[in-house]
């Protein structure tokens, strides 16, 4: 059985950082595509950002490039999503999925963790 498990989230001021983690288990991590969405309150979710298997290839949402940085650590079956100058827009529930596949994708995932809140005040 996979899972996937967030951690990381918080409170935290504008401009300031912070990083999620995602562990998986229960299946070869490196066979994953992995990727960060977020749900704001009162929205849908979307796509944040993707990572393909070796690390070597990414993708972001136009609203956080050059802000957030995905990356992920094989040798642990974790990703992460290092989240820099963070802004009130930001705030929202966080979650990482995964897919088993070759290519990045904005689309649809076969994994998902429960989220970890994220919380950036003015």
């Amino acid at each position: 059985q996979v899972q996937l498990v967030e951690s990381g989230g918080g409170l935290v001021q504008a401009g300031g950082s912070l990083r999620l983690s995602c562990a998986v288990s229960g299946r070869t991590f490196s066979t994953f595509v992995m990727g960060w969405f977020r749900q704001a309150p009162g929205k849908e979710r979307e796509f944040v950002a993707t990572i393909n298997r070796n690390g070597g290839t990414t993708d972001y949402a136009d609203s956080v490039k050059g802000r957030l940085t995905i990356s992920r650590d094989n040798a642990k079956n974790t990703v992460y999503l290092q989240m820099n100058t963070l802004k009130p827009e930001d705030t929202a529930v966080y979650y990482c999925a995964a897919r088993v596949a070759v290519l990045t994708t904005r689309g649809r995932y076969d994994y998902w963790g429960q989220g970890t809140q994220v919380t950036v005040s003015s």
